[in-house]
C-alpha cells in the first residue's frame, strides 16, 4: 500500500503486507512457515524449520558488534483468524484485504493479525537489511501460540547462543512487560443425544457485543455471548419447557465471544411463555450491559413449526444448569499489583454436536494454585452432570526478574529517545516468555510492541505511527553496545 511505503517503517510494512497475503490462522501455518524458510534460504541465512514448523533464523553480528552478546528476537507466526458474519472470505485459503483509516491499519471484514504478524515483519526487516547495526540476531518464530503455545513447548533452542530476549508480542507502546500469567485450556463435553421434538423452532441470535482478548479485556467485564446463551437457555427450560436444538458461539477459547446463535424448540402451547422470556431477557441484558457493552441485543432470527432433532427436556436442563453455574470472567485481582487481574477464565467456544455439548475455556492465573483450583471447579461441575474433559496447552507464568540488565538498558535507551520513563508492568495475558525461559537458563526477557486495538476480533487495528516509533526504538536498542 502506498500509504505504508511512505512511512519510516516502510520495510516493516512491506513484509507485513507479504505476510498478510498468506493465510496463517492458527492450525493453518504451513504456508507461512515455508515462506519464512524460503526467506532465509534466499538470503543464505542459517535457519532451522522443525517438525511442527517453528522457525529459527540466525544473522551474525554486523562489523563492530562481534563482541556484543547475541539477542533473541521472538514472536509467533499464527494469528486468530476471525471474520464478520457477512464476510465471504475463506481465511484458510485467502489473504487479508488491508485498509487504512487515519493512523490505523486494519483488514476489511476480518481480524488483522497484527498480533503477531507485526513482530514477524520487524524481524524480517532486520534480517533483510545490510545497513542495520546489530549483534548476532537469533529470530525465534513459533507456531500455534494462540491455541496453547504448542510451538514454544516443542521448540529446540539449542541453536541459540543468546541469554537475552526481546519478545515483540505486546500491544501498547511505551509499556515494558516483564511478567505474565500462566494458563491452560479446558475442552469439556456434556454427552447427549438428540431426540425428535415436535413444536415451534425459534432461532435466536445474541449479538452486538464487543468481544476482545480474554487476557487483555477480561477486566472490562464485557458480555460473553456464550454465557448469555446459557443464561437464556436456563430461563427457557425453566419457564417454557424448551429443548435445545442447536447452539454455536465463539471462534477461539482465548477470545471473548461476540455472537452466539441458538435454536430452541417449544410446544405451541408455550409459545407466549418463551416470547415473554425472550423479551424480559433482552431488557435485562441491555440494562445490565448499557455501559460495558452497549450494543448487546437478542433477536429472533426465524421461526418454523414441525419436527426437529433436539436434546430432550432433561438433557436441555442439564446443559442449562451447567452453563448457568460454570464460572466465567475475573475470579480474583492481584493484591500486590493494583489493577492487575490475577485469575480468570473465558468460555470462548460453545457448540452442540452429534455427541453432545462442547465447551472450550481459556484459564489464566499468575498464581499456580489458583489456576489449578479453577480447573478443579470447572471439571467438578462437568463431572456433576456426567461431563468429560481434557486439559491442554498448559504454560507456566513468566516470573518477574529483579536483576535484568536488558530491562535497564532498554529503559535507558527509551529515556534518551523519548525524554520520559517507560512503564514497566505485568500482564494477565499469556506470553511465550515463561516457556522459553525454561529452555535457556538465566534468560533475560522484556516484551514490547506498537499500539494495537481489539486484537482477536474483526475490529483489530494497528497504529501506523506507533509502529514507526517502536521500529526506530528497536533499532536503537540493537545498536546500543553494552
Amino acid at each position: 500500500m502506498e500509504r505504508l511505503q511512505k512511512t519510516k517503517a516502510a520495510e516493516v510494512f512491506r513484509f507485513f503486507e507479504e505476510i498478510c497475503r498468506i493465510p496463517h490462522g492458527s492450525g493453518n501455518i504451513g504456508q507461512i512457515s515455508d515462506y519464512l524458510a524460503g526467506f532465509a534460504r534466499e538470503r543464505h541465512l542459517q535457519y532451522v524449520q522443525d517438525d511442527v514448523k517453528n522457525i529459527i533464523i540466525i544473522k551474525e553480528a554486523t562489523p563492530g558488534y562481534e563482541q556484543e552478546e547475541p539477542i533473541l528476537l521472538q514472536g509467533h507466526m499464527d494469528m486468530v483468524a476471525v471474520k464478520k458474519p457477512d464476510c465471504p472470505k475463506d481465511m484458510k485459503t485467502q489473504g487479508l484485504d488491508l485498509c487504512t483509516e487515519g493512523d490505523w491499519l486494519y483488514a476489511q471484514g476480518t481480524s488483522l493479525g497484527g498480533d503477531d504478524g507485526i513482530a514477524v515483519a520487524f524481524m524480517l526487516a532486520i534480517l533483510d537489511s545490510d545497513s542495520i547495526a546489530h549483534p548476532r540476531v537469533e529470530a525465534v518464530i513459533t507456531v500455534e501460540e494462540e491455541t496453547g503455545m504448542d510451538g514454544a513447548r516443542a521448540i529446540d533452542l539449542g541453536l541459540c547462543k543468546g541469554k537475552r530476549m526481546l519478545n515483540l508480542d505486546s500491544e501498547e507502546e511505551g509499556i515494558f512487560l516483564t511478567s505474565c500469567a500462566g494458563g491452560a485450556r479446558i475442552h469439556g463435553i456434556l454427552p447427549a443425544k438428540a431426540v425428535t421434538a415436535k413444536g415451534i423452532l425459534y432461532r435466536i441470535v445474541i449479538e452486538g457485543l464487543q468481544g476482545g482478548h480474554s487476557g487483555g479485556e477480561i477486566h472490562k467485564e464485557r458480555g460473553n455471548s456464550n454465557c448469555l446463551a446459557g443464561r437464556l437457555l436456563y430461563l427457557a427450560c425453566r419457564d417454557a419447557g424448551a429443548c435445545l436444538e442447536s447452539v454455536q458461539g465463539g471462534l477461539a477459547d482465548n477470545a471473548i465471544p461476540r455472537q452466539t446463535e441458538m435454536g430452541l424448540v417449544v410446544d405451541p402451547a408455550d409459545k407466549e411463555k418463551l416470547e415473554a422470556v425472550l423479551a424480559g431477557f433482552r431488557t435485562d441484558i441491555q440494562k445490565e450491559l448499557a455501559t460495558k457493552d452497549p450494543g448487546a441485543t437478542v433477536r429472533i432470527a426465524e421461526t418454523s413449526e414441525g419436527e426437529f432433532e433436539a436434546l430432550s427436556q432433561e438433557d436441555s436442563r442439564r446443559a442449562a444448569f451447567l452453563l448457568l453455574t460454570l464460572p466465567n470472567g475475573v475470579q480474583s485481582m492481584s493484591a500486590d499489583i493494583p489493577g492487575l487481574v490475577q485469575t480468570s477464565l473465558n468460555l470462548g467456544i460453545l457448540r452442540l454436536a452429534a455427541d453432545g455439548l462442547h465447551l472450550d475455556y481459556s484459564v489464566r492465573s499468575s498464581v499456580g494454585s489458583e489456576k489449578e483450583l479453577l480447573i478443579q471447579k470447572v471439571t467438578a461441575l462437568l463431572a456433576s452432570q456426567g461431563g468429560q474433559w481434557e486439559i491442554s496447552g498448559e504454560y507456566p507464568a513468566w516470573e518477574y526478574r529483579k536483576d535484568s540488565p536488558l530491562r535497564e538498558k532498554m529503559i535507558a535507551v527509551y529515556k534518551r529517545m523519548f525524554q520520559k520513563e517507560p512503564r514497566v508492568e505485568a500482564i494477565h495475558a499469556g506470553l511465550e516468555c515463561g516457556i522459553l525461559s525454561s529452555k535457556i537458563e538465566g534468560l533475560d526477557c522484556v516484551s514490547i510492541g506498537p499500539d494495537m486495538r481489539d486484537i482477536h476480533t474483526t475490529e483489530e487495528k494497528l497504529s501506523i505511527s506507533s509502529t514507526e516509533r517502536v521500529w526506530e526504538y528497536v533499532l536503537a536498542v540493537l545498536a546500543q553496545k553494552d
